[in-house]
């Protein structure tokens, strides 16, 4: 088993340490040890029940361990793992055993995907993407790294989300569709033209606000 630690000890990070224990309840892979955060109040703390050792300058002394970064924000989640770039630390991708998704689909390092969420056919998920509970991801689409899609949204076909987005919970973005990088979608937001302007974009259909 290869050792593991969360980046993230928020609500989030310990959500991911259940689809730690779900993947080895079938099939042991991942010695779990803990929690990795910058916040200071929370070290020698325990989430649940993972100990919080310390910031990404312990995680980096490590040698031969796993990584994956429970951090909800696409921007803040790309500044950590630019941070350890240079180190040994390497990054687990992490998909929950109840995802249902095709040989076709292709999922980068570093990636999480929670409990419930179908991908379906020639899926590119690249690197850090975090894709939370009960999503749906249609035929072709392509995720960049960095984006973060938050429960129950709806992909179509054919969409391009470009790197550090965000899509709301309940979003839906109809087939077909290009979100350029670093967009918030609000939501419940439905996409129905593509978002070509960086901003947020909120309601049905979903408009660009100032």
């Amino acid at each position: 088993m290869k050792d593991l630690y969360i980046i993230g000890a928020g609500g989030f990070g310990r959500e991911v340490a259940w689809i730690v224990e779900r993947i080895n309840s079938i099939k042991p892979t991942w010695n779990l040890k803990g929690f990795i955060d910058d916040n200071e109040t929370l070290w020698g703390n325990t989430e649940g029940e993972y100990h919080v050792f310390g910031g990404c300058e312990y995680l980096s002394a490590l040698e031969d361990v796993y990584a994956v970064c429970a951090v909800g924000s696409s921007n803040v989640r790309k500044k950590i793992i630019e941070k350890l770039k240079d180190t040994s630390v390497k990054f687990a991708t992490l998909v929950d055993p109840s995802v249902l998704y095709s040989n076709s689909v292709k999922i980068g390092e570093g990636a999480i995907v929670c409990a419930g969420t179908i991908i379906t056919v020639d899926v590119n998920i690249g690197d850090h993407v975090i894709v939370n509970l009960d999503c749906t991801i249609g035929h072709d689409a392509v995720i960049d790294d960095f984006v973060t899609i938050y429960p129950s949204v709806n992909v179509s076909g054919n969409v391009l989300i470009g790197e550090c987005s965000e899509l709301g919970t309940g979003t839906q973005i109809i087939q077909g569709k290009k979100v350029i990088s670093n967009t918030i979608i609000g939501a419940g937001a439905i996409v129905v033209k593509d978002c070509l302007e960086s901003g947020t974009y909120v309601g049905s259909p979903a408009k660009k606000i100032k």
